[in-house]
């Protein structure tokens, strides 16, 4: 059944065996030989497949690993892979599990190493190996020559105190008895001090045996590493060409609607632990459906009525009169603000672009620049701008204010709890514009700027500049006249990983309503594109993300699901509970981050029946959810225009009066957006050359300073300025004044020259 070895396995052995691995629910367990090599477990249909054909590859540094009983255990790496093991007996499980434990371990440690020699540029090339070879190739040498003139010294120290022995026995004059003890006496200090040399000697070279033998292993694993990443990533990239042409484009991918979710998903037999069967060629997603912790139920409403019944310690505040005259004010608000908006269309508002020239289709060879890419930081590696749209990274951060209104009603909101909700609808919707944006924004330069004035149309001014490089990151502030200030700093970390590519958000987003004072925190979840080599594009969110207002201490814990092709579930999933101060839940949430959000008001919570997992989940009664949240259609032809929403559309509409340094003035986003992209490459290289000419310069400064005992204060941010959060208690930048000042006075001498 399986080939275990006769001992436990020591950290870099390779470790190999049958286990048997969940396909499906018309399969089940099949018998697959998995082998455990340098950090990455790797299974084949047979032993004689390895040569060849690689079924799958799990990278054991990001992956957990976990026992499910006496045969059964999981790795997974956080959604997109999962595999479902089974040993054929405890024994023969805990032999696997040791050793990949010992594997993770040894592969998160060379993973850290890894990350911290090639922070600033990657060590890649061929020469800088064999430089690298040479010099070991040196310290070997001496190492050994060290080593000859030890024994050396041993070998003529102790033949020179023989002799001398010798010497002293002889019968000689008194007078040449003396000159032989001094004599004696420092060949005994020389031996002395020899042994001591001797001594030193032995432990440098047992340092330098072990440190050359770690710098030849590391050198090794990292050459391995990448020849077997090149080896599976062309194997899978010859596969799946081989496929497409086959199928002509039939690629599995999550349907672009709840209703055609839910028909691919019927199809595909129901929900699975696995992947749907490795036998057909096809790979799919492992990933297990997650069982929500809690359960909502309609509530009674002939029960529901002041009852003063607690279930479970939970107690119900609220009768159906209350939601009834709640229906009533709210309704009274929604018309008033009907006939605010009706009188605000009667104002004349500029009239802004609704389209931009299309996409044009070139083609690239995605093989040949990906394949030096993996393991890198998306930010150090030069990139054409065919995988760009023809935006900014500061301009996509600016379309989160899309659906500001939901923040302009959240500010006329008297209840805390109910303002949450719509903070959270807000956090949701920013998500919205991503389902098909599969193109990366540009860049921006050290110093870029974009502002977006709508105080006419919507109420709100924002502002953004990139105020680091490496690593980079971008500040932001939006303040509204209707009540509200959103600000934020985030730092994009990005991993590309063979089959696909992970975005993560680093920072916090700080929203505070002036009226009440509430201020709101919170962070973005990770966001996965999926089928980077071949196949067609697609982009996934998954993550929970906690909406905390540090004045009330209520919360909101929105859970984003990830795509599962078995998951029962819509795709796109977003669920979330409002609880106060005291963890007492008042709302549900639920929804797709792609389409749109509803929120359901608790009357009685209760604790249910344990699930599968034998965890308890709460049952929530419910009165009929409202809508919270609805995204916009898109523009007419916007599939060739690369899925711009309305407000896409117009960031980089050419404005008078910017500042020099605003993206919308950048040339080869200009060039790109006009369907321009040889030229726009080209130009783009200038920048980025320009941008590096800067920064050396910026660097030999600051050494120069360093020698003449001055400060050197480095790159500072225009309009931005660094200080502490009293809500997180971590520095941030924030916005300091003065721009909308400058741009009135039309004067921007401050601005650095950039483009």
């Amino acid at each position: 059944m399986s080939e275990p070895k006769t001992a436990s396995p020591t950290p870099g052995d390779m470790y190999k065996g049958w286990l048997f691995k969940w396909t499906n629910y018309i399969k089940g367990y099949q018998r697959r030989w998995f082998v455990l090599s340098n950090g990455l477990l790797s299974y084949y249909r047979t032993q004689a497949e390895m040569g060849h054909t690689c079924r799958g590859t799990i990278n054991l540094a990001t992956a957990n690993i976990t026992v499910e009983d006496s045969c059964n255990f999981v790795i997974s790496n956080g959604g997109t892979q999962t595999y479902h093991l089974k040993a054929s007996s405890e024994v023969e499980r805990q032999r696997w599990i040791t050793a990949l434990e010992l594997a993770k371990a040894k592969a998160v440690k060379m993973q850290a190493e890894s990350d911290d020699s090639s922070d600033e540029a990657p060590v890649s090339s061929q020469g800088d190996k064999s430089e690298f070879q040479s010099i070991l190739r040196t310290l070997t040498c001496k190492v050994e020559d060290l080593s000859t003139c030890h024994d050396l010294i041993g070998k003529h120290g102790t033949a020179l105190q023989r002799s001398l022995s010798e010497l002293e026995s002889l019968k000689l004059p008194p007078e040449s008895g003396d000159k032989i003890r001094q004599v004696n006496e420092r060949a005994t200090l020389f031996r002395i001090t020899s042994n001591a040399m001797i001594n030193a000697c032995r432990d440098f070279l047992s340092l330098a045996q072990t440190h050359s033998k770690k710098w030849q292993k590391s050198l090794q694993y990292e050459r391995d590493q990448r020849i077997r990443l090149e080896e599976t990533l062309e194997q899978l990239a010859k596969q799946h060409n081989n496929l497409e042409r086959a199928f002509r484009g039939a690629t599995v991918l999550p349907a672009s609607s709840p209703g055609s979710a839910g028909s691919s998903k019927g199809s595909g037999g129901g929900h699975g632990k696995g992947d749907l069967s490795d036998d057909d060629e096809n790979e799919f997603f492992d990933a297990i459906e997650d069982a929500p912790e809690f359960i909502t139920v309609p509530a009674d409403p002939k029960y529901h009525k002041r009852t003063g019944s607690n279930v479970s310690g939970i107690s119900s505040e609220m009768g159906l009169e209350d939601h009834l005259r709640e229906e009533q004010q709210q309704q009274q608000q929604q018309a008033a603000a009907n006939q605010e908006s009706a009188s605000k269309e009667l104002i004349p508002r500029k009239k802004r672009r609704n389209r931009i020239p299309d996409k044009p289709n070139y083609s690239l060879n995605l093989w040949s620049i990906m394949k030096n890419c993996i393991g890198k930081e998306l930010s150090k590696i030069p990139m054409p701008v065919n995988f760009n749209e023809p935006i900014s990274m500061l301009q996509r951060l600016t379309e989160d204010l899309e659906y500001s209104e939901l923040l302009d009603r959240a500010a006329k909101c008297e209840s805390s709890l109910e303002q949450l909700c719509y903070v959270a609808a807000f956090t949701v919707s920013s998500y919205s514009t991503t389902v098909f944006r599969t193109g990366k924004p540009f860049n921006p330069l050290l110093g870029e700027t974009f502002e977006l004035d709508r105080l006419e149309e919507s109420g709100y001014r924002s502002l953004c500049e990139q105020v680091s490089h490496h690593p980079p990151a971008a500040a932001h502030h939006a303040e509204s006249k209707r009540g509200w200030t959103l600000r934020q700093e985030i730092a994009i970390a990005s991993k590309f990983r063979g089959k696909y590519l992970s975005i993560m958000p680093l920072g916090a987003i700080h929203l505070q309503f002036h009226s009440s004072g509430n201020h709101y925190v919170w962070r973005k979840v990770t966001s996965t594109v999926h089928n980077i080599i071949v196949g067609k594009l697609w982009i996934d969110q998954s993550g929970d993300i906690d909406v905390v207002n540090h004045k009330t201490k209520e919360t909101c814990q929105l859970k984003f699901s990830p795509y599962s092709y078995f998951s029962r579930d819509v795709a796109r999933k977003v669920t979330g509970v409002v609880t106060d101060g005291e963890a007492k839940a008042h709302y549900i949430l639920s929804g797709t981050w792609d389409d749109k959000l509803e929120y359901s008001k608790i009357v009685q919570s209760s604790r249910g029946n344990s699930g599968s997992e034998g965890k308890q989940k709460t049952v929530y009664q419910t009165l009929p959810s409202k809508l919270l949240w609805e995204k916009y259609p898109l523009p007419e032809n916007a599939e060739n225009m690369y899925h711009f929403s309305e407000l896409a559309l117009t960031l980089n509409e050419p404005e008078e009066g910017v500042c020099p340094t605003d993206s919308r003035r950048r040339p080869d986003q200009r060039l790109m957006e006009n369907g321009r992209w040889d030229e726009a490459n080209v130009e783009k290289q200038r920048l980025e050359e320009k941008q590096r000419a800067v920064r050396r310069r910026r660097e030999a400064e600051a050494v120069e300073a360093q020698d003449d005992g001055k400060e050197y204060e480095g790159y500072q941010p225009l309009w931005f300025e660094k200080k502490v959060d009293p809500i997180s208690r971590e520095t941030a930048f924030v916005y300091k004044g003065g721009y909308w000042e400058a741009k009135e006075k039309k004067d921007w001498k401050k601005c650095p020259d950039i483009f």
